[in-house]
């Protein structure tokens, strides 16, 4: 199933996952996923694929800046059951955010399934770009949220 993640940069200090996650659920707003990384990794990416495929568009001390920064900051990566009241909520707060299609699977909990959803994923030569997920130890299901470099054809495979 399609779903939108939020994606944001959060400070990295004590206290700011607690005060988002607060705020969501002050909004009745639930997290149905989350993952966090230090934002220098995401940072370094782009710079990778400045470098490969998009245009330079700031001088290379603000990169140099920017990346020393990152390191301030967490990037949080989110599914909500209410997208855009989590949306509105997220700029009047004024966090920094975007949005981007994903694919949410709910699979059974056992061994293999979360190779056959990645097999199929490669059968079709769609490359996953970044995963994450989880399950209670002893759960049916499992939520795993694929970004897939093709969503559309990722949606018509997975769609049942």
């Amino acid at each position: 199933m399609v779903r939108t993640e939020i994606s944001l940069f959060l400070k990295n200090a004590p206290g700011e996952l607690g005060a988002l996650a607060g705020r969501l659920a002050k909004a009745g707003i639930n997290i149905d996923a989350l993952t966090i990384q230090d934002a220098s990794d995401y940072v370094q990416g782009i710079f990778k694929a400045r470098g490969k495929s998009l245009k330079r568009i700031a001088p290379a001390a603000s990169y140099g800046s920017m990346q020393k920064d990152s390191a301030d900051y967490a990037l949080i990566r989110l599914l909500v059951d209410k997208t855009d009241r989590a949306m509105d909520l997220l700029t009047k707060g004024e966090y920094v955010f975007d949005i981007i299609p994903v694919i949410a699977l709910e699979i059974e909990h056992r061994p293999g399934t979360l190779a056959a959803m990645a097999q199929k994923f490669g059968e079709e030569g769609i490359n996953i770009n970044y995963v994450y997920g989880s399950a209670l130890p002893r759960g049916k299901k499992s939520l795993f949220v694929f970004c897939p470099e093709d969503i559309e054809l990722a949606a018509r495979i997975f769609k049942d």
